[in-house]
């Protein structure tokens, strides 16, 4: 026989928790691993355009991540 765990009023605050603390940690490491990719690449090619738009992309995709794991 299974036991199905059962849901407390407490493991709501501990959801909110979880979410306060993982949409800030989904936004910064989106800037900087694709903001580190940017820049990583600018310093290659010689240019100075792709830091800004790795960043922009970084925020887009950690955005889209938010809104499909918390936005439903």
């Amino acid at each position: 026989m299974s036991e199905e765990k059962k849901r407390r009023p407490e493991d709501d605050g501990q959801d909110f928790a979880n979410a306060a603390w993982s949409i800030p940690s989904y936004l910064l490491s989106g800037m900087a691993i694709y903001g580190g990719a940017g820049w990583l690449l600018d310093r290659w090619l010689g240019t100075s355009a792709l830091f800004p738009i790795g960043v922009v992309v970084g925020v887009a995709l950690a955005v889209y991540l938010v809104y499909r794991k918390y936005g439903r």
